[in-house]
């Protein structure tokens, strides 16, 4: 499973946690134990079971190798858990209490299976300092950490340079005015100097829109939700500015409204830009390996501020898990930086400890440039048990935005009446 599809899934968090967690007693009020541990000293000793999502995965199965060699009384079995099934595996397994030690979990369901008490509360010896802050917010429930960030993932705006060159565009845009200017520029070339280009952008539309829309936001300096009030923002100016800019894309017919295969159409040339994740440019490379010259990647262009999402998957440790310690030590193991460069380099995921970006192996490729300092601007979504309802409203009312089924305003009122309905859940 590629990389886009994995985000995709992890984004997909329904109410079964909720049913699972009444069904077996808990109360609504009941939360998760914020009391974390100290990790013990000397080597890790006995069995270690953990659950990756997709498909098997050697490097990691590598990495779990070198640290039994490390630590000679210490077994770890890794299995593969389909993502189509994870969130379910997961849940029932908390539920039940029979969980792995360790798994890893999609970053949108951290608040969720945290508020079901599902997870220890990470160890103080695991510095936070060590990993990008958006990354270390998606482990984040209720100012405690429930996790380690692993597996870091945000967007950039991939661009074919040789569209660009054509349209005259000679440097990538920093802000949104000149972003939008280039895109103008690209979108005046189609079938003419640019004959086979349709559109000049692949914003998304429809499910998922949300992880390429909410950046917006940040990026004109708002939000969409207030911690401190616990009241959601949606009313916004800052949210104003997001939406038109999303919905005057599609307006002058910028970008597809028909779900056409937006990497498919980049490779075609019959689009100039696309804003996704590293998995594209893996599969551009693996795919098209002809087209490498002809096409760069750049930073989000900022409005306000910088700002990308921040997803991914981290590293979490089962309450229900007979050896904490050993697992506990595991995921340190595999978050240090020289390990996650390691990993990085075998997979083609990008490394969610700063360190590792140190590394000749991550520093020598120069698409990945603009991921680096994607990453230092990135914010986690707000860490609230019902997001996954709260963004399915989003995709749904950007894509009335997107088929001019609605304007910018009523899109604003709707997503403010349905967020509030919706409510923060526990």
């Amino acid at each position: 499973m590629s990389r886009s599809a994995r985000a995709a899934r992890a984004t997909s968090v329904g109410l079964a946690a909720l049913l699972l967690a009444t069904a077996c007693g808990r109360t609504a009020d009941s939360g998760p134990d914020k009391q974390a541990a100290s990790l013990g000293d000397g080597p890790a000793k006995g069995k270690v079971t953990m659950w990756s999502m997709g498909d098997p995965d050697p490097t990691l199965e590598a990495l779990a190798k070198e640290f039994e060699k490390r630590n000679p009384e210490a077994d770890v079995q890794v299995t593969p858990v389909p993502w189509d099934a994870a969130h379910d595996k997961l849940t029932t397994a908390i539920a039940g209490g029979n969980g792995p030690d360790v798994s890893l979990i999609g970053s949108t369901w951290m608040a969720e299976m945290a508020a079901m008490n599902g997870f220890e509360a990470t160890p103080k010896e695991i510095s936070p300092g060590a990993f990008f802050p958006g990354q270390w917010e998606t482990t984040e429930y209720q100012d405690t950490a429930y996790g380690v960030p692993f597996i870091a993932d945000t967007s950039v705006i991939y661009y074919r340079t040789d569209l660009a060159r054509k349209a005259g565009i000679t440097r990538p845009a920093q802000d949104w005015d000149g972003f939008y200017a280039n895109l103008e520029a690209l979108q005046k070339t189609a079938g003419k100097q640019n004959p086979k280009l349709r559109h000049a952008s692949g914003m998304q539309t429809g499910f998922n829109a949300w992880l390429f829309w909410l950046p917006l936001v940040w990026q004109s300096g708002g939000d969409i939700y207030d911690a401190g009030t616990k009241k959601f923002t949606f009313d916004s100016p800052e949210v104003t500015q997001a939406l038109e800019y999303y919905g005057k894309i599609f307006a002058n017919k910028m970008a597809p409204t028909d779900k056409t295969d937006g990497q498919q159409g980049f490779r075609d040339g019959l689009i100039a830009t696309l804003q996704q994740g590293a998995s594209v440019g893996g599969n551009l490379h693996k795919d098209s390996p002809e087209l490498d010259a002809s096409w760069q990647t750049m930073p989000l262009p900022a409005n306000r501020d910088s700002a990308g999402l921040a997803g991914g998957s981290d590293l979490a440790v089962f309450k229900s898990s007979d050896n904490k310690d050993a697992a506990w030590k595991f995921v340190r193991f595999l978050t240090e930086a020289e390990n996650l460069a390691t990993y990085g380099a075998g997979t083609g995921q990008l490394p969610a400890a700063i360190g590792a970006w140190s590394d000749e192996r991550m520093k020598s490729n120069s698409k990945l440039a603009a991921f680096r300092e994607q990453l230092e601007v990135t914010k986690a979504p707000p860490a609230l048990t019902t997001w996954q309802q709260i963004a399915s409203a989003i995709d749904s009312e950007l894509e009335k935005l997107a088929l001019g089924k609605a304007g910018v305003a009523e899109v604003q009122k709707a997503l403010q009446s349905k967020a509030t309905s919706i409510g923060t859940g526990r």
